[in-house]
């Protein structure tokens, strides 16, 4: 019976290595492991994608948020630079001239009716016609009534001082245009060439403001017989400040008074 049984065994180990049962568990099991294993990647790749593609959707919208903002960031930082670069350039220009300019601010109207008309917080001993300047341009003039500092702005028919038109530099003489935003150049020679888009600076040639500082540009022109006037658009907006510089030119060795400009003593 023992031997028997020791018999069974030994075929049965024998039967075992000749077929290699071994490697073919091993085989079997190693094609199981492959399987699992690719089953285990495509999943965790099937994941990543939508996860990737969630988050994409996701970040997008951040991005578009975050981009908006940045718009108006940009906005703003291009509406702050423009202004302190305004700024910077009326200063430079300011600081060119420091020593012939004071800073003045409006009181009140003159009148309630007009507008271009007010009352500075200066005191004016001396008849000499001073040139008003704001953001780099010119603005108007000052005169002197009841030893008070009169500020008459672009666009009274009593503001009016001497500018240069276009590259061809025709002169003229500042006046108002029916109460509206535009004001007048007169007196324009009829034999100089100006076009619509010149650009207008003071001359200095009335000894109220130096040459060069920006008044506006030619809107139209109106051509007569013996002369020529040009519509201009001004560059200062006059109407809402409450803060001017007053330009008192020291080269005024006698007072400048035409007859555009003098005060009625009747008034």
């Amino acid at each position: 019976m023992n031997k028997l049984i020791f018999i069974i065994l030994f075929l049965f180990i024998s039967l075992l290595y000749i077929l290699d049962v071994s490697k073919l568990f091993g085989e079997k099991f190693t094609l199981f492991n492959n399987v699992k294993q690719f089953y285990i990647n495509k999943v965790e790749e099937v994941n990543n994608f939508l996860d990737m593609y969630f988050y994409q959707a996701k970040s997008i919208n951040t991005l578009k948020k975050e981009n908006l903002e940045l718009k108006q960031y940009k906005f703003l930082y291009e509406s702050k630079n423009q202004k302190l670069k305004d700024i910077e350039n009326s200063i430079n220009s300011i600081n060119l001239i420091k020593e012939k300019v004071t800073q003045t601010r409006v009181l009140s109207y003159v009148e309630f009716d007009d507008f271009t008309k007010v009352w500075l917080d200066q005191d004016k001993e001396d008849d000499k016609i001073e040139g008003l300047i704001i953001d780099n341009y010119a603005a108007g003039i000052v005169v002197k009534k009841n030893s008070k500092a009169l500020g008459l702005l672009n666009g009274n028919e009593k503001a009016n001082y001497a500018v240069f038109i276009g590259d061809t530099k025709a002169p003229g003489i500042i006046h108002s245009l029916n109460k509206s935003k535009y004001i007048l150049a007169k007196y324009i020679p009829i034999w100089i060439d100006i076009k619509i888009g010149d650009e207008v600076i003071t001359s200095g040639m009335d000894n109220i403001f130096y040459k060069g500082l920006k008044v506006g540009k030619v809107v139209s022109i109106n051509k007569m017989p013996d002369m020529q006037e040009a519509v201009i658009d001004p560059y200062a907006k006059v109407l809402k400040r409450r803060f001017f510089y007053i330009y008192k030119n020291s080269t005024q060795d006698i007072e400048t008074k035409p007859e555009e400009i003098k005060e009625d003593k009747n008034k």
